[in-house]
């Protein structure tokens, strides 16, 4: 396991015994997938204070797992946890890995940094890589990730973003498409029960974008996804199950689907 501060590059370790198997189709084995888990989770801190959001137990383990086991089982092995708020937690939890076949490193913020600053201080662990995936980790969207990768090459844009359909928008913003899948705009939080195109919160970014990351925090939704249309943003919708934990009422909706959601993690399980 690997922490960074502030003050110094990183030198990842990867732990070696990992049990890494063999690539799938053309996703490389050592695409690397940054998930970032180092929110506060002010909302849902009433449910669960003491406990980082990622951690956050749904069924009978931690709803971070799923994501774990979501790309483990299509073939993504190698994972950098984006940690901040307790930390600790999420490091005693998952450990370098091992448990679950797949190989953990942690980029440890010392300061909440967003979503933009935590990707881009987790640089020092994409030194090889020309593509890497992006996920939240407070919520999960069943999707393919071999056929975003391969939206993501075929439309040879910056960023590709995940999305989901939802007949109620009212606690996302919107995400503004054309007829060529290309992000055109994004629609702050209307406050109205209306149906929408919102973000899934996976992404895969071309390694240039971290040119257009500033050090320090930072939103990729509010801070660099607006500013980066004209380089290409394109946008895949997904017809899956979609769900965040964010607050009170949908974490406590993830506890009834718990059996659902792993079967969409784990189709064939």
């Amino acid at each position: 396991m690997l922490s960074i501060d502030l003050s110094g590059a990183a030198s990842p370790r990867v732990n070696p015994q990992a049990m890494i198997p063999p690539r799938m189709d053309d996703v490389r084995e050592d695409l690397p997938a940054l998930v970032l888990v180092g929110g506060t989770g002010t909302r849902l801190q009433p449910v669960l204070p003491a406990t980082p959001k990622p951690l956050a137990p749904v069924g009978d383990a931690p709803f971070l797992q799923l994501l774990v086991k979501q790309l483990r089982s299509q073939g993504i092995r190698r994972l950098v946890m984006c940690t901040g708020h307790l930390a600790d937690q999420v490091e005693k939890e998952f450990s370098d890995g091992r448990k679950w076949e797949v190989a953990i490193t942690y980029s440890k913020e010392s300061r909440p940094l967003g979503t933009a600053g935590a990707v881009k201080f987790a640089e020092g662990y994409l030194a090889e890589a020309s593509d890497f995936l992006v996920l939240n980790g407070d919520s999960f969207l069943e999707l393919d990730f071999r056929e975003l990768i391969r939206f993501h090459q075929q439309h040879d844009g910056l960023i590709s973003i995940a999305v989901r359909r939802v007949p109620d928008a009212t606690r996302y913003g919107t995400v503004q498409l054309d007829t060529h899948n290309r992000v055109v705009g994004f629609r702050e939080k209307m406050g109205a029960s209306v149906p929408g195109i919102v973000n899934g919160g996976v992404y895969v970014f071309k390694r240039a974008i971290l040119e257009h990351i500033p050090d320090g925090p930072a939103s990729l939704e509010k801070d660099v996804f607006p500013r980066l249309l004209e380089r290409g943003v394109y946008a895949l919708e997904h017809q899956g199950m979609f769900i965040d934990i964010g607050t009170p009422e949908d974490y406590a909706r993830a506890q009834t689907l718990y059996h659902s959601l792993y079967q969409a993690a784990l189709p064939e399980s």
